[in-house]
C-alpha cells in the first residue's frame, strides 16, 4: 500500500505514546519517523502499547532533525504546536505531507518549528487555558484527517 502521509515525532519521551503512534502508523499506512534522542527502544511500555502491530508498521529512526529531512526528500511539513494560529483542518493534505509533533513535556523546539524548511505551523483546537493534549491522540487526530481528505485509501 502507498504511503499516504509521514508522522515525525521529534525526540518522543515517554515510550508509551510512541507505541500507540506505531499502531496508528500500522493501521493507517503512515510512514512513522522517530528522530533521536529517544528512550530504550526496547522499553516494555513501548511493546505493549503497540502489541502486536510492530512488524505491520513502516517506522525510521533518524539521528537528528537533518536527517529526518533528508528522508523526508522535499515533503511538505506540518510542525503542530500550540503557539501556531492556523488550525490543522484549513489544510488541503497532500501525498507525501510530513506531520511533525514534539516531545510531550515540550513540543517542537523552536529551532525546529520555525525551521525554513516547515512548511506551516499548525494547531489542534482546544478550550482556552489548556495547556496541551495527549501526543498520540494529537497525531491520531491529525493522520485521520489526512487520511480523510484522501477517502481513506487502503482503508476498509
Amino acid at each position: 500500500m502507498r504511503q499516504v502521509f509521514q508522522i515525525c515525532f521529534v525526540e518522543p519521551r515517554i515510550a508509551g505514546n510512541t507505541g500507540s503512534a506505531i499502531r496508528l502508523a500500522a493501521a493507517t499506512g503512515a510512514h512513522l519517523h522517530l528522530v533521536a534522542p529517544l528512550f530504550d527502544l526496547e522499553d516494555s511500555k513501548l511493546r505493549r502499547a503497540g502489541l502486536d502491530y510492530h512488524d505491520l508498521a513502516v517506522v525510521t529512526l533518524h539521528d537528528d532533525v537533518d536527517a529526518a529531512y533528508t528522508a523526508f526528500d522535499g515533503s511538505r511539513v506540518f510542525a503542530f504546536t500550540t503557539g501556531a494560529t492556523r488550525s490543522y483542518a484549513d489544510v488541503a493534505y497532500e501525498p507525501g505531507d510530513v506531520l511533525m509533533f514534539g516531545a510531550e513535556p515540550t513540543g517542537l523546539p523552536d529551532h525546529v518549528q520555525h525551521d525554513p524548511r516547515v512548511t506551516d505551523r499548525l494547531r489542534l483546537p482546544m478550550l482556552p487555558s489548556r495547556r496541551s493534549m495527549n501526543l498520540a491522540n494529537c497525531a491520531s487526530i491529525a493522520v485521520y484527517e489526512a487520511w480523510r481528505q484522501h477517502r481513506f485509501p487502503g482503508g476498509v
